[in-house]
């Protein structure tokens, strides 16, 4: 025990030593050091929690419903939609890649995720007026039953009317009362999610954002760092310039070539958004937003016409049956009447009589 009160005497003494004289020349430079090295790891610390943030992109399961008889919304969950009894064609029911802050789901929903890690989940309640918005009486209107499509003058039917959607009430004689009122306006949304990882690979954010953009459709995609050529003005020595001289003056510009590089997305859509009137009249903005999102330079649309099918597959085989070409069953029909032991040039003059006759 003397050994240890021998060693702690001489602590206690610089430490009172240190309270009591503000003299102590070295205490103040170890204390600057130790406070910076402090706030130092305190800043790494703080970044490294700060968790999820703005321009993330996650992948997220969630579902929601409405909280007024818990009719299902929406959901990423096969089990969910299976006991819902959602119609499972042309869907796929899995967790989905969305960017925080671009607006693909919920501002409310957004703020709660802002600053959780992978693994969180919560649950929001989105007030009618931050979802689908407020039930809006004067959006049901009463208009001519001839404004709508022949085939949807029924109380029920969806429409599409001068840019707005609405659903037709009743109609009667030639008028039609119809609702313009998203079909949940008035119900306050229960949001449940749980955020399953951060995607950080390009390819794959553009996957999640088409998804977002185009439903389930599926795109071949690929990045690649194209080189190219441009041709670029170099700008003139502005002390061999006179500023008095006129334009028609000026000696032609100096033009050089260097090669550049540009990130490039590669799309290739696939056959069934050939008629897609959404894909047709977005496209544009789409690849703007995935440029701007994923930081690319361009993107390249590869579209494929087969003919194998959809309108003008079938126009083309109508045209053909219709005269003109058809050379091979042209030939089929001359062996079949080889083989029958008819003269083709019999049954023509045939036809021909008969054509007079009539």
């Amino acid at each position: 025990m003397s050994g240890n009160e021998g060693t702690d005497a001489p602590n206690e003494e610089v430490v009172s030593d240190a309270e009591d004289d503000d003299s102590e020349p070295d205490t103040p430079a170890e204390t600057d050091a130790d406070a910076e090295a402090t706030a130092r790891d305190e800043s790494e610390s703080g970044s490294e929690s700060e968790g999820l943030s703005e321009d993330d992109f996650v992948r997220l399961a969630y579902t929601a419903r409405t909280v007024d008889g818990g009719q299902l919304v929406d959901t990423t969950s096969q089990e969910v939609a299976e006991e819902e009894g959602v119609d499972e064609e042309d869907q796929e029911f899995e967790p989905r890649v969305i960017t925080l802050g671009a607006g693909h789901i919920f501002e409310d929903v957004e703020e709660d995720i802002m600053g959780s890690e992978v693994g969180d989940s919560g649950s929001v309640t989105v007030a009618a007026v931050d979802a689908f918005g407020e039930y809006d009486q004067e959006e049901v209107r009463t208009i001519s039953a001839e404004k709508i499509p022949e085939d949807d003058r029924y109380p029920g039917a969806h429409v599409d009317l001068e840019g707005e959607h609405g659903h037709v009430e009743t109609i009667i004689g030639g008028r039609a009362r119809v609702d313009f009122n998203h079909v949940l306006a008035g119900e306050d949304i229960e949001y449940d999610y749980e955020i399953e990882d951060v995607v950080e690979d390009r390819t794959e954010r553009a996957q999640g954002l088409l998804g977002m953009f185009i439903g389930d459709a599926d795109f071949d995609l690929w990045i690649e760092t194209d080189e190219e050529e441009e041709e670029t003005v170099i700008a003139p020595d502005e002390e061999e310039i006179d500023e008095n001289t006129p334009a028609e003056e000026l000696p032609e510009p100096e033009t050089e070539v260097e090669v550049v590089e540009k990130e490039t997305l590669y799309l290739e859509a696939p056959p069934q958004l050939q008629f897609d009137q959404q894909w047709m009249f977005q496209k544009n903005q789409i690849a703007e937003q995935l440029m701007d999102q994923l930081d690319l330079d361009r993107v390249i649309v590869q579209e494929t016409i087969d003919g194998s099918g959809g309108m003008f597959g079938g126009m083309g085989g109508m045209m053909g049956g219709m005269g003109g070409g058809g050379g091979e069953e042209l030939e089929e029909l001359e062996e079949e009447l080889a083989d029958a032991d008819v003269d083709a040039d019999e049954i023509v003059e045939e036809l021909d009589a008969e054509g007079e006759t009539e």
